[in-house]
């Protein structure tokens, strides 16, 4: 069983995107009509390019996160480097796998002083923060049955991220890696000393950051009530977390936008179509501000060369 469950793994990542992917085609094409008519004003135009800047300062601060990560692990960070990293690394995270971004942050590491296990344990811990940042946002603006799910779920991350487990896989990661090369590192001890709550904090600010981008997409097509605010930053956030953490969704495509949609639409039951183009809308919001930032990195690098 385990034989033919290992040689089935490989495919479930298409099988995932397939489905999601048909299931937002069949959607739209129930409710093209409403799509194509949906025209955008000046007010809409400017609140998109809010949105714009919001994902992408949320993208430059989650460069910044990474560095307090790395910093929290002992090692020795230049908190300029790790935010040009991570902005052009987290292109990568739409190549097939949604893991590359992660693994080129790693390789980046090699030509510094930091800690190749460091730089490991760093990009585990960065999704776990996450995805504490962003469950109990998703509590607060979803009211379904799920909250206890959601509740579990939240415990059992801020439990993962406690120095008393980071610490022992920062020492077994350590062993490896003297074995593997057969020589002792001279870099830092790798280590928590205290619970990475600043992180922690800092990956909520990221989170409500794309969140507000999101919101800004919903009130250009006229879908934003001001008295139930929570309600899409709640969506916005169970959505980024299931994206994040089913495997075979390159930057969460497909499963993001069918989660978002099955919250929203029983909220907006005669505006299917519009929520469809905003689901698009922030889709390509959300890779221009990456492609923008990891091109602004690029340019501060070459600068400085």
């Amino acid at each position: 069983m385990k034989c033919i469950v290992s040689k089935l793994k490989p495919y479930l990542r298409w099988v995932i995107l397939g489905t999601t992917l048909f299931f937002l085609a069949a959607t739209l094409r129930q409710h093209w009509q409403e799509a194509a008519s949906i025209r955008i004003g000046v007010r809409g135009i400017v609140l998109l390019g809010f949105a714009f800047a919001a994902t992408l300062f949320a993208q430059t601060w989650a460069g910044w996160v990474w560095g307090w990560i790395l910093k929290d692990f002992n090692q020795p960070v230049n908190m300029t480097w790790a935010t040009r990293t991570f902005l052009t690394t987290n292109i990568a995270k739409y190549l097939p796998g949604n893991v590359w971004h992660f693994y080129q942050r790693i390789v980046a590491t090699r030509d510094t002083e930091i800690a190749m296990e460091a730089a490991t344990l760093s990009v585990i811990l960065e999704p776990l923060l996450m995805m504490a940042s962003a469950l109990p946002i998703a509590m607060l603006g979803i009211e379904s049955g799920g909250r206890e799910l959601q509740f579990l779920s939240f415990a059992i991350v801020a439990i993962c991220i406690h120095p008393r487990i980071i610490n022992p896989v920062a020492q077994y990661l350590g062993r490896v890696k003297a074995k593997t090369f057969a020589t002792q590192t001279n870099s830092p001890r790798c280590h928590i000393r205290r619970y990475p709550l600043r992180p922690w904090l800092g990956e909520l600010g990221f989170v409500t950051c794309r969140g507000i981008g999101f919101v800004l997409i919903l009130a250009a097509l006229g879908l934003f009530d001001p008295q139930n605010v929570l309600l899409p930053l709640g969506a916005f956030s169970l959505a980024w977390v299931l994206g994040l953490i089913v495997p075979g969704a390159p930057g969460g495509m497909g499963v993001f936008e069918a989660t978002a949609l099955g919250i929203l639409e029983p909220h907006f039951p005669d505006q299917t179509g519009t929520l469809l183009v905003a689901l698009a809308l922030y889709r390509v919001t959300s890779i221009l501000a990456e492609t923008g930032g990891a091109g602004l990195a690029w340019l501060d690098e070459y600068w400085r060369a």
